[in-house]
């Protein structure tokens, strides 16, 4: 997602990025073990923050015009939500597997390029919008941790920006294209929200309740077979489910951003929902709490301590 102009000297830049690399300059870390995202990166929580994580990306337009036109998330989502998981996690628990996840990643992103909706040429590693797809998580996850788990404090918050910072470089992205601190965060948050977020066709396509998606093509075949045959009456109210976590775990500056609509009712109910959670979820054992990549990693590290 570049500007035409700047194409070509982007590639070349990223293709020394990766001589450098083979080169000899370290691998980036992955955050520590017992830090803020080793204990919520894996947490069952984290995917009800993905969704308003991936609405507020799409909503920059260069980025929905990405997905729009290179995702599968219409034509094959179950698969799309478990390779996205999986990877999110690495970036947390791969150890040594991290940094090549992230080079994975941006190898994906190199062909990823055409035109926004605006006329725009975009590429998916211009630095801005490969930034801004990374920086959204932050946000969404301060915002969703009020509901869904203990806010955070200030401390807490700047240790998650530094760990958030960490995942950006095992990503590609340098320091140079991401806020330093918290406090020089949210100006660049807010200047993105006014400048460059509107209600992409695919914002509101993922915001929306007649979303087509086909039954989980995943799990046991008699499981498989069963909501296949309820699909057309599980579908419905699953779609409004994804709507209300989508638009209420979204922070309100990106859903105004966006023209999300979201009620004083809804607000309530969010709530109601939100002290469900945080009162069932930290009483699961951890083999039910915790994703199993997650659960393995988190598994070896007590082992390791041991």
């Amino acid at each position: 997602m570049i500007p035409a102009d700047d194409r070509d000297d982007r590639d070349d830049r990223d293709g020394r990025d990766d001589r450098e690399h083979r080169d000899g300059r370290a691998d980036p870390v992955p955050p520590p073990p017992g830090g803020i995202l080793w204990s919520i990166a894996g947490d069952i929580r984290m995917v009800l923050m993905l969704p308003p994580a991936l609405a507020l990306q799409v909503a920059r337009p260069a980025v929905g015009a990405g997905v729009d036109d290179h995702s599968v998330f219409r034509t094959d989502p179950w698969g799309r939500g478990e390779r996205s998981v999986r990877s999110v996690l690495l970036w947390v628990y791969g150890g040594q597997e991290a940094a090549a996840e992230g080079r994975r990643l941006r190898a994906l992103h190199r062909t990823i390029r055409g035109t926004d909706a605006h006329g725009r040429r975009y590429h998916a590693l211009t630095p801005a919008h490969y930034a801004w797809v990374h920086a959204t998580g932050f946000p969404v996850y301060r915002h969703a941790q009020r509901y869904l788990g203990r806010p955070f404090t200030r401390a807490q918050e700047r240790q998650l920006y530094a760990e958030w910072l960490q995942v950006g470089r095992i990503l590609g992205i340098h320091d140079r294209d991401m806020p330093q601190t918290v406090e020089e965060f949210w100006p660049f948050y807010r200047k993105a929200l006014a400048e460059e977020i509107e209600c992409t066709a695919v914002a509101a396509e993922l915001t929306g309740v007649d979303l087509s998606v086909p039954p989980p093509d995943r799990g046991p075949w008699p499981l498989r077979a069963v909501l296949r045959l309820l699909w057309p009456l599980l579908l419905p109210p699953l779609a409004r489910f994804r709507r209300f976590v989508t638009i209420g775990l979204m922070p309100p500056d990106a859903r105004e951003a966006i023209g999300l609509p979201w009620t004083a009712a809804q607000e309530r109910r969010l709530r109601r929902f939100g002290r469900v959670v945080r009162t069932v979820v930290p009483l699961l054992p951890e083999r039910l709490r915790y994703l199993p990549q997650a659960r393995r990693a988190r598994a070896r590290h007590r082992a390791a301590g041991r």
